[in-house]
């Protein structure tokens, strides 16, 4: 009876935390969490419904996921969720009150994306500029011709005015691609300033209006919160001079995308670079489709095969270190105890 015993506290003491994972991931990542949690990942392409997802976390401990909004609805059919780790920086999908209330953890993958997200950020300022997307549909269409010449025009971004709305590291790493690889005149606004930016970046903090009447290029990079939603409406557009290119590649809905429509429509501003808009994703009616000028990229900011390894690690290491009773070292902050 003795040994019964035993075998059953060791096997209490070795059973592992279930987890559901809501795509599946690199192998490395699958392997490190099979170490540590009993594993469940939906092996569908097509990703789980709503009513899928609450099916599978009824009795998980863990959740890794990216997009499924946690609320009071999940919560109440997942008793034992302790932690939820976003695959992304982004965290709006996390009903904080809700989580904080059932002390449910929640982190996400910050860092490992910023020269990534970077990197596509200015191809997005270079691709509107030069029109690129544009003059390509031009060249596939045979609608190039000897004598071309002011139709292909595009602006210079060298020398030009860099406006970042939101200065975290994404956009300082932005900066440092303006100032050092194309000489622009970087200013910016943020809910505080960065000291540090100004000195290693020449960057020029101003208030947002003044960003929007100087730059030639505004991009914003803001996180989605209720003060963001909709920062950029029609005040904000009148502002701007109508040689602007306007960048997003933080969340749509921090756009009124039906401002932006009447901008381009009168010519308020020169063009726009988006890698995100308010409901993802979008369709080929979408009325920012009509514009030859707007750049349209389907929310790819860190998708490159190492940023998203990268980023698929850091949210197991996360999820695991929560489960194993520790503070992780990406918990969000209005999360942190």
């Amino acid at each position: 009876m003795q040994n019964v015993l035993l075998e059953w506290e060791d096997d209490r003491i070795m059973a592992k935390p279930k987890v559901f994972v809501t795509k599946k991931l690199p192998s490395e990542v699958l392997d490190y969490l099979a170490g540590h949690c009993e594993l469940d990942v939906w092996e569908e392409k097509a990703p789980p419904t709503k009513e899928q997802l609450m099916e599978r976390v009824a009795d998980a401990e863990g959740l890794l996921t990216s997009a499924y909004r946690i609320d009071e609805e999940l919560l109440d059919r997942a008793p034992k969720l302790k932690v939820v780790s976003n695959f992304s920086v982004g965290y709006n999908n996390f009903d904080l009150a809700a989580m904080k209330r059932r002390g449910v953890i929640g982190t996400n993958t910050p860092d490992v994306l910023n020269e990534t997200v970077a990197d596509l950020t200015f191809s997005l300022i270079l691709g509107a500029a030069r029109r690129v997307a544009e003059l390509d549909r031009y060249v596939r269409q045979g609608l190039w011709k000897r004598g071309d010449d002011e139709n292909l025009y595009g602006i210079d971004v060298h020398h030009a005015t860099l406006g970042i709305i939101g200065m975290g590291r994404i956009g300082e790493a932005v900066a440092r691609r303006g100032k050092f690889g194309f000489s622009m005149d970087v200013v910016y606004y943020n809910r505080s300033r960065k000291p540090e930016a100004e000195r290693e970046l020449g960057a020029e903090y101003v208030p947002m209006d003044e960003l929007l009447k100087r730059s030639d290029f505004v991009v914003v990079l803001v996180p989605l919160t209720p003060e963001t939603v909709k920062l950029i409406g029609r005040d904000q557009f009148a502002l701007m001079k109508p040689t602007a290119i306007f960048i997003n590649v933080s969340r749509g809905q921090t756009v009124d995308e039906e401002a932006l429509v009447e901008a381009l429509e009168q010519g308020r501003i020169r063009g726009a670079g988006l890698d995100v808009f308010a409901r993802e994703p979008i369709g080929a009616d979408h009325p920012l489709l009509k514009f030859p000028n707007v750049v349209a990229l389907p929310h790819i900011g860190s998708a490159t095969a190492k940023t998203r390894l990268d980023m698929a690690m850091l949210a197991a290491r996360n999820l695991v270190s929560a489960l194993q009773g520790q503070v992780p070292p990406n918990i969000v902050p209005e999360l942190r105890p």
